[in-house]
């Protein structure tokens, strides 16, 4: 591949080259001629909800074209996650989770326009990268945490997946749980849209039977997670109580990032227990929220609910889309603003003023 076709192809990956999206294209088109901070204030003078923003991974520059792990969990740039920050600070209300919950609690009404910050998972750059930001922004935000992670400092299971499949040697991906069997392909990016393509078969998989595959692969390929990796590894109970004292919020993500309701019913209450336990003994506060690992409709159910309910937590979030009506009563199924590498600064702006519209 020459210099120029690798530029455009890393310029494609994130998110810097054309886009085709109507949506992308309509929120430059508002931007330019500056009538958002007016939609959004109409919108607002309707409607009483909140936006919770949904992050995984802030990394100091561009996804690299040899980066192999998911490209898809990088949400943003160091430079534009200040830009994102800009924009919540001068045009919303940005809260806190514990905030929130006590005015909910006590009838309060919310500013208008409010906002919450979250980061999925655990990754290190979430303290390396994403926790100066927020301080020099004066800005909180809940770091939902796989504790298991935290304690081993090993990879995250779907991360190491795509990682084996984009650095294996030449080696055959047998998979009958997920209807594969092919010679893997030379090109990075052939690999990249293979892991694509296995993650979506995996999580259709029992929890237990996504973990056997991977673990399968780690001895056939002679790739045990246990090595780690730099461009993928987890924060460390230090830095989150760091990050805690410094204002930020610490909420649960399971133990070890399974699927809750593709668990047995008795270990999916012990994994939203044991995760509440570990925080609160880590960090001295119990955690008030969860977010559901995945996080899709088939991520969690009636019974994920009432288990995390039941397991004190004040709220639980989901990966599902959308602002957050607050006249409803359940707190437990809130969804979210998924926030990616393709989300410039105008569409970013446009989801939070009219995100009916504008998320995905």
């Amino acid at each position: 591949m020459g210099d120029r076709e690798q530029g455009a192809q890393v310029q494609a990956e994130n998110g810097d080259g054309p886009s085709a999206g109507l949506r992308p294209r309509l929120a430059r088109a508002l931007h330019r001629v500056g009538i958002l901070p007016l939609v959004g204030r109409m919108r607002a003078a309707l409607r009483s909800d909140v936006r919770i923003l949904a992050y995984h991974r802030v990394l100091p520059e561009m996804v690299s074209a040899d980066f192999r792990f998911d490209p898809d969990l990088v949400s943003a740039t160091a430079e534009g996650f200040r830009e994102q920050l800009r924009i919540v600070g001068r045009r919303f209300s940005p809260m806190r989770f514990d905030e929130l919950l006590d005015r909910l609690d006590r009838g309060r009404s919310l500013p208008r326009r409010a906002v919450l910050i979250t980061f999925d998972d655990g990754y290190d750059d979430n303290h390396r990268v994403a926790y100066p930001l927020l301080r020099e922004a004066g800005l909180s935000a809940m770091f939902f945490v796989s504790t298991g992670h935290i304690d081993s400092g090993r990879p995250y299971a779907y991360d190491w997946l795509v990682h084996m499949l984009c650095s294996a040697g030449e080696a055959h991906l047998h998979a009958p749980e997920m209807g594969l069997d092919l010679r893997l392909p030379s090109a990075l990016p052939a690999r990249r849209a293979l892991a694509a393509h296995a993650l979506d078969r995996l999580k259709m998989l029992s929890a237990e039977a996504q973990q056997a595959l991977i673990e399968r692969l780690q001895a056939e390929w002679a790739m045990p997670d246990a090595a780690g990796h730099p461009d993928c590894r987890p924060m460390s109970w230090a830095q989150l109580r760091e990050m805690h004292g410094g204002g930020m919020e610490i909420g649960s993500h399971g133990v070890c990032h399974h699927m809750l309701a593709k668990m047995p019913r008795e270990a999916m209450r012990a994994e939203l227990a044991a995760s509440r336990d570990a925080i609160t003994r880590e960090i001295g506060v119990a955690p008030v929220a969860v977010s559901y690992p995945v996080g899709g409709p088939d991520a969690y159910d009636d019974a994920v609910l009432d288990a995390a309910r039941a397991a004190g937590y004040g709220v639980g979030c989901s990966y599902i889309a959308g602002a957050q009506s607050l006249h409803c009563g359940a707190r437990h199924d809130w969804r979210r603003i998924p926030v990616e590498r393709t989300t410039d600064a105008a569409w970013f702006e446009a989801m939070l003023s009219l995100p009916e519209v504008f998320c995905y």
